[in-house]
């Protein structure tokens, strides 16, 4: 008996059926919520960790040397990093004379939230630029010369070399206040089962809000010899998705080439996955039903339909090869370069596969059998519109 799809009249949410990996330590649980909230479903894989502030000896050893002389110029960064250094000055009992260096010194504040963060410490910025561009900030400060003055910068992660190296070309005497230092995480696994889904495509985009996270996750393919593996899959069927342009660089410079939004956010960044995602999806007219092949599902006039990872593994040779036979030979081929539970060494495996194909998809017409030859979609139109 042949089961009808029946068309959801629910509109589907822009991700439904595609899998995002986050890499984030700190929001992380913000952003899968807003990923979650448009459909898609989350595989958490930290890929740094936090170094909390009162433990810091790093930050601690900064924070006294910036008090120890007058200060000429600070520059924050981040209104997070510049409120946590506060914060962690105060519980050091340095809160008092840390201050007071810093209400005789020129503020620069890159962005709105660090000139918050400025602001709520009683200070007063001198100068803030509009694009929230460390190179901008670099600009101002060259302008207003830095031959012999002693500028503070206040880092937010990873250090700025070729920030702190200029600014010591030209003349300048410069400390660098390392706040919420990132190091790799104290476990690994989630960030490797994350590594293992990407490898096999089972993960249809990664997203990176900061560039320790994308040096530590290529870091650790290398240590696991999963290197050219993920690079393979970064730079093609897995969509990588930045909040900016730091974010990204330890990836474009090793040819991955990530999506970002207009402004560095989170919501940005969600919106970004929302519409090239779905962009990627491949559209079919099979045995009069619109089929659009996702990630992890399969949208059948409308309705959605989770589809295995073996199963979605079979899909994707056929699709590869619309309305054509593809041989039990290849569909075997497409199976082992899974990494799902179907690793059958015959036939039967295929067999089986493509009966659960038909199962999840609710219409067993879609995928024909061709008597001693193989299988194929009964394909009357196919589109695909890549991103």
């Amino acid at each position: 008996m042949t089961t009808t799809a029946v068309a959801s009249d629910v509109d589907v949410p822009p991700l439904a059926g595609f899998t995002v990996g986050v890499t984030a330590a700190r929001r992380a649980d913000e952003l899968a919520a807003l990923i979650e909230r448009r459909g898609a479903a989350v595989l958490h894989g930290p890929a740094i960790r936090i170094v909390p502030l009162p433990d810091d000896a790093e930050l601690l050893a900064a924070t006294r040397t910036v008090t120890e002389q007058p200060v000429d110029v600070v520059v924050a960064t981040t209104g997070i990093g510049f409120r946590g250094w506060m914060e962690a000055a105060e519980g050091w009992g340095l809160g008092a004379p840390l201050l007071g260096r810093l209400q005789a010194a020129k503020v620069v504040a890159r962005g709105p939230k660090a000139r918050g963060a400025v602001r709520a410490a009683g200070l007063v910025e001198t100068w803030s630029p509009d694009s929230e561009s460390n190179a901008e900030v670099l600009d101002h400060l060259l302008g207003s010369g830095v031959d012999g003055r002693r500028v503070v910068v206040q880092l937010h992660g990873e250090p700025l070399p070729w920030f702190v190296s200029t600014l010591r070309r030209s003349g300048a005497e410069v400390v660098e206040v390392p706040v919420y230092r990132w190091a790799g995480p104290d476990d690994a696994a989630p960030l490797d089962r994350l590594l293992d889904a990407a490898v096999a495509r089972q993960l249809d985009a990664v997203t990176f809000t900061s560039a320790p996270a994308a040096t530590n996750l290529l870091s650790r393919a290398r240590e696991t010899g999963r290197y050219d593996a993920v690079l393979d899959a970064l730079r093609s069927d897995v969509l990588v998705a930045c909040v900016g342009s730091i974010t990204a660089g330890p990836l474009a410079r090793v040819g991955i080439r990530p999506v970002q939004p207009e402004r560095a956010r989170l919501g940005g960044l969600v919106r970004a996955l929302a519409l090239e995602l779905p962009a990627r999806a491949r559209r079919l007219r099979i045995a009069g039903r619109d089929v659009e092949v996702r990630g992890q599902a399969v949208l059948v006039d409308g309705d959605i339909r989770p589809v295995p990872p073996a199963p979605m593994a079979v899909l994707r040779a056929l699709v590869a090869n619309p309305g054509r036979v593809v041989s039990r030979q290849q569909l075997l081929l497409a199976l082992r370069g899974n990494s799902g539970r179907e690793r059958g060494g015959d036939e039967h495996a295929v067999e089986t596969a493509v009966g659960r194909l038909r199962a999840a998809l609710g219409e067993p017409r879609l995928v024909q059998t061709v008597v001693k030859r193989g299988y194929r979609l009964a394909v009357e139109h196919a589109t695909v519109v890549r991103g």
